[in-house]
């Protein structure tokens, strides 16, 4: 198969997906905690191989120290880099976080802008972070795809795309924008949780209209035209073969 061609199989709806995801999470958000624009904008940078439960407990300190652009764009590396350590690549995010807070003081009067073209502009900013930045703290429609939300997808039948940038493309045409944020917010909850590299099957909101357990052998194709208890009959049946 040719890198243009797709299969011949048709999307799950997205639509029907965040509705179950809803169920189990409810008010889905992100686990970074942040007070402003500019904490979670550096907090997200933070989070790059590492954890969010890392970034939260190495955040604090380095926010009481350094609370704006305006006093991280002024700071020594060396002052920076033992408050991170714990993140990884402490080095590396020193000079990031403390250039990029440089070009907000320089070009933003200390602010974080509302703008996906002008937030990848800045250092260490990519899709990623100006979304999750834009739809949890400036309230502009964001959908960001991190590694979860790509294998959750792929799972799922929701994208036949591998790169970020076409899911989010294929989620961000597929649902209204008001609910951008909390899609992704769900489904990388989902994917922490119950879509892991190894699924929990058996405890998914999501399982009747998943796509994974007919790829992964012993079922049929899902029949789309059926009713959600229909589908689960099939399948329980089928692996009871």
């Amino acid at each position: 198969m040719s890198p243009r061609q797709k299969p011949d199989v048709p999307l799950v709806a997205a639509p029907a997906v965040l509705e179950r995801l809803l169920r189990h999470y409810p008010t889905p958000d992100t686990e970074l905690v942040y007070r402003s624009p500019f904490e979670l904008l550096i907090a997200t940078v933070l989070s790059a191989q590492s954890t969010d439960k890392r970034v939260n407990e190495t955040t604090p300190t380095l926010f009481a120290r350094f609370p704006d652009a305006a006093a991280l764009a002024a700071a020594d590396p060396a002052d920076v880099e033992p408050l991170i350590h714990a993140t990884g690549f402490f080095r590396v995010k020193a000079k990031a976080i403390i250039t990029l807070s440089q070009r907000l003081v320089q070009d933003h009067a200390g602010q974080v802008p509302a703008d996906m073209d002008v937030l990848t502009t800045l250092p260490g900013v990519g899709r990623k972070t100006a979304n999750v930045v834009l739809g949890h703290a400036l309230g502009v429609p964001g959908l960001p795809v991190d590694r979860h939300v790509l294998r959750v997808t792929e799972r799922i039948g929701l994208t036949h795309e591998t790169t970020p940038e076409a899911v989010e493309r294929d989620l961000c045409e597929a649902v209204p924008a008001a609910d951008w944020t909390r899609m992704s917010d769900a489904l990388i909850l989902h994917g922490r949780r119950i879509c892991r590299p190894k699924p929990l099957c058996d405890v998914c909101e999501v399982a009747d209209v998943c796509r994974y357990p007919f790829k992964t052998g012993g079922l049929a194709p899902l029949d789309l035209a059926a009713t959600p208890v229909a589908r689960r009959a099939r399948r329980t049946k089928a692996v009871t073969r």
